[in-house]
């Protein structure tokens, strides 16, 4: 049966120990189970059963939380979407993942073609007699989509056992007690603040607050006004926190130790965070697929700058040769996970969930080496993709909607260096001849189909693409043209 760590099961321990806050609502453990156990007889009623997906689609706010652990309550499967994302990616997700309710924020939200439920309409009272289904840890709980190499988003299938790996997990990694308080910045359609900021402090019968759209000053003013223990945060973060002015005076004395992930953190920009704000900062490194985290640094133990830390109890990471063999430390390979936290597969894609989890070992397409200690130092990626500010764009999402522009004959996206983000995308586009087309349109055309921040900062016209010598586009040809863009555009 579904391993108790949900509210319905804490409630019964935690009563009235606060649970969950956002700007509007504040919750205490029995709090927060009603609101669940409303919202699921309210699923129900509209018809959601064990298996069915519920989409939600909504920004960072408690209703979000209290809508997944009602779709849980009753055996759904919950799907987050982006609540940036245009009508046509966020209909593909529910499409593809076959949704049959969303959650969103009513008449503002993008049509998807389905039934849905507003924000405002949630029920919060449990009707009488209501009695929940029940679902199994090895049954799927949560479908987050990724992009692959082909530029069309991929459902993580992750049950509910390994949900429970993960935050368990967590919370022994990080000795997280009823004490301990997340301020949750990071947004909650990724695995990181559903997994770190949510699932590991609830499990260990603390509290998170929701904070609202990130700003430095807003994050100051959290922090000294509500004390968390800790966050988890990507690069780009740390780099806007670091950029105050030296005589700013802000309060960080609550907070035992931050998380940084998603992307690669310098030396320089971690050892600067540390000593600006007292802080011992805990880089990590793990994927979707992986459930969130597979290395993390040990909160008491040695911290070895520039790695990602050690494997996770439970979870096996190794380094493999190009045949698949087992490398020893010191040797540079592609970055393997076995493990309970390893997910199911990809959704409806049987061919390359096999490609991707071989005799139990998930390979990332990540390359990097271990030590002797078990530290995992990341290399290279092997995976073509963008990382901004812990956001994964995969260009070939961008190549397909520039080439779906009729005056485009190619075009090729790659990442261009940024001082905040880490990397911005950049694009290089061929048109058909004697068809020329202005930047600012083709741009008019991207916003119809990929979300802003996907959007290239630049976009070059040029009469050919270069190639190597078997006629691929040479990519790392293109990125070797570009300095670091400037952190204040």
């Amino acid at each position: 049966m579904l391993a108790s760590f949900f509210a319905w099961d804490l409630a019964m321990e935690r009563g009235d120990a606060p649970c969950v806050r956002d700007d509007n609502l504040d919750l205490t453990y029995r709090e927060f189970s009603d609101h669940v156990d409303a919202f699921a007889a309210q699923l129900a009623g509209r018809g959601v059963r064990a298996g069915d997906v519920v989409a939600l689609m909504l920004p960072n706010r408690v209703e979000l939380l209290v809508a997944l652990m009602a779709a849980w309550r009753i055996g759904a499967v919950a799907t987050p979407i982006n609540p940036k994302f245009t009508s046509l990616e966020a209909e593909y997700q529910v499409t593809d993942s076959g949704a049959v309710l969303v959650v969103n924020e009513g008449q503002d939200a993008p049509p998807v073609g389905r039934p849905a439920i507003a924000v405002d309409e949630m029920q919060t009272v449990v009707p009488l007699g209501w009695q929940p289904e029940t679902a199994a840890g090895s049954d799927v709980a949560l479908l987050i989509y990724t992009s692959g190499s082909t530029g069309r988003p991929k459902g993580v299938m992750l049950t509910y056992d390994n949900l429970y790996y993960m935050g368990s997990a967590l919370a022994e990694h990080l000795s997280l007690t009823e004490d301990d308080h997340c301020l949750l910045i990071l947004p909650l359609f990724h695995v990181n603040a559903l997994c770190i900021s949510f699932l590991a402090p609830i499990l260990a019968g603390g509290q998170l607050s929701i904070t609202g759209r990130f700003s430095t000053s807003r994050f100051f003013e959290d922090v000294a006004r509500l004390r968390p223990t800790y966050f988890s945060a990507v690069p780009a973060i740390y780099a806007m926190l670091v950029s105050q002015a030296d005589d700013v005076t802000v309060d960080t004395s609550s907070l035992r130790f931050a998380i940084s992930g998603a992307a690669p953190i310098s030396k320089e920009l971690l050892r600067h965070a540390e000593q600006r704000f007292g802080l011992t900062i805990l880089e990590g490194y793990g994927l979707t697929e992986g459930t969130c985290v597979s290395t993390l640094s040990p909160l008491d133990g040695p911290h070895k700058l520039g790695s990602v830390g050690k494997a996770l109890a439970g979870q096996e990471v190794g380094v493999v040769s190009e045949g698949g063999s087992l490398l020893p430390p010191g040797s540079v390979g592609e970055v393997v996970v076995r493990g309970p936290n390893v997910m199911q597969g990809y959704l409806g894609r049987r061919e390359e969930t096999a490609e991707t989890v071989v005799d139990g070992w998930l390979h990332t397409g990540d390359v990097g080496h271990l030590d002797e200690d078990g530290y995992l130092t990341l290399v290279d990626r092997i995976k073509d993709v963008i990382i901004r500010g812990g956001e994964n764009i995969y260009p070939k999402e961008i190549e397909n909607a520039l080439a779906s522009h009729e005056r485009v004959l190619e075009a090729a996206v790659v990442g261009a260096p940024h001082d905040v983000y880490g990397e911005v995308p950049v694009a290089y586009v061929v048109t058909y001849p004697d068809r020329p087309v202005a930047e600012g349109v083709l741009l008019e055309h991207l916003l119809e189909r990929v979300t802003k921040v996907k959007l290239p900062v630049a976009i070059y016209f040029v009469d050919a693409l270069p190639r190597n010598p078997v006629g691929k586009i040479d990519k790392p040809g293109l990125r070797t043209r570009h300095q670091p863009h400037p952190a204040s555009s």
